[in-house]
């Protein structure tokens, strides 16, 4: 398949890991991953065992359903068992465990509750049902927002007035300078998120490399992407720059994609603050509907409990989202959390981290703790990994 089988090639992957090996020499590197779709890709085709073990992959924050507090998972629920509500969602947000349940079971005690798999179809859920109120649980980054934003001006210009959007999207950057202001951890560079990157362009990262010297190399989400970008950081840093590099020229152009940012302008602005899963609030880090669409905006057309909850006690979430801790460090990883019975949002979204070690990342985990046994690495950037291949994991 063109664009993809090519950037699968087992033997460009293993000469790409022998280089980075080469040239990471004897230091310890530290490089954050964002997007959670990246985070999926190294565990899936086993790109943590292709580099040296000197060189670790941090995870982000970047996964969007992964970000939202218990609270405002708890606002929607309250809005899905209103009797006169049609309430609509992606699928993964379904099964995230409020602090009494979840929308799922919200839905199995008669609450009207719909995956959708674009606003789009909320909007025709409206148009299907005019005598409900159609809400749309609105989340991601500036990667989804502008869907959100395109299905509002429709509901405008079609005087739609039972549809409305409780509005949870979020700006990348905020919380990436949370990360670096934050003493608990320190990295070397970013791999910038795909994604995001096609809406945004390069450019809102530039202060990433200015103030706080850290290089950024914005790449794809294929194996050979991901190996490309740790390569391109690393040799920045060797060679003294720090700079925003584009590894996904074939999606992301440098300036973004002027008519998305152009939508979100007309129906966006920027909240005060916004709380976030583990990084707490963070100011202009939400987006919230203009004033000539408060006919539209959940928060003003209906009354939500708007109450803070804190994550369950046992749930180490936030640490993971910051790249404090990886996923089988939390105490209740694969035991108590599973996908099957999440404690919290990293195991259930189809970009938590924790889905991905759980899903894929048994080898890396064995490898993980042989490193903190002192055992050592192979080092040599070929691995066991002779096909780059998704790791079957059979049941047991």
């Amino acid at each position: 398949m063109k664009f993809a089988d090519e950037f699968r090639d087992a033997d460009i992957a293993r000469a790409l890991s022998q280089r980075i090996a080469g040239e990471a020499g004897d230091k310890h590197w530290k490089i954050m991953e964002v997007c959670g779709g990246h985070t999926h890709t190294i565990f899936k085709y086993g790109i943590e065992d292709l580099l040296p073990s000197n060189v670790e992959l941090v995870h982000g924050p970047g996964c969007p359903v992964c970000v939202i507090p218990m609270g405002r998972l708890d606002d929607g629920i309250a809005l899905a068992k209103r009797p006169e509500v049609i309430f609509t969602c992606f699928g993964d947000l379904m099964r995230v465990p409020g602090s009494d349940g979840s929308l799922l079971d919200a839905k199995a005690a008669g609450a009207d509750v719909r995956m959708v798999y674009s606003p789009l179809d909320a909007l025709k859920i409206a148009r299907d049902n005019p005598d409900k109120k159609v809400v749309f649980y609105a989340i991601g980054f500036e990667t989804t927002a502008p869907s959100t934003a395109l299905t509002l001006l429709r509901a405008k210009a079609e005087n739609l007035r039972n549809l409305f959007v409780f509005c949870n999207h979020v700006n990348i950057i905020p919380p990436m300078k949370a990360i670096l202001d934050s003493p608990d951890l320190q990295l070397d560079g970013f791999l910038g998120p795909g994604h995001v990157s096609t809406v945004v362009g390069i450019r809102p990262y530039e202060f990433v490399t200015r103030t706080y010297n850290k290089p950024v190399v914005v790449v794809g989400f294929e194996p050979l992407d991901i190996l490309q970008g740790v390569h391109m950081v690393i040799q920045q840093i060797l060679q003294g720059r720090c700079e925003v590099e584009n590894q996904y020229t074939r999606v992301v152009h440098d300036e973004g994609n002027p008519k998305a940012l152009d939508v979100l302008g007309r129906v966006f602005q920027l909240r005060t603050q916004f709380e976030w899963r583990g990084l707490g609030f963070i100011s202009q880090s939400g987006l919230e509907l203009r004033e000539e669409f408060d006919e539209w905006n959940a928060e003003k057309m209906f009354t939500v409990p708007g109450v803070r909850v804190a994550d369950p006690k046992a749930c180490q979430c936030g640490e993971v989202l910051k790249g404090v801790l990886k996923p089988w460090e939390c105490k209740v990883f694969g035991t108590a959390c599973t996908p099957e019975t999440p404690i919290g949002t990293c195991m259930v979204s189809s970009e938590g981290a924790c889905a991905a070690y759980y899903n894929f990342g048994r080898y890396s985990r064995a490898r993980e703790r042989e490193r903190a046994m002192g055992a050592n690495g192979n080092g040599n950037g070929n691995g066991a990994v002779k096909e780059l291949k998704p790791i079957e994991v059979k049941a047991g």
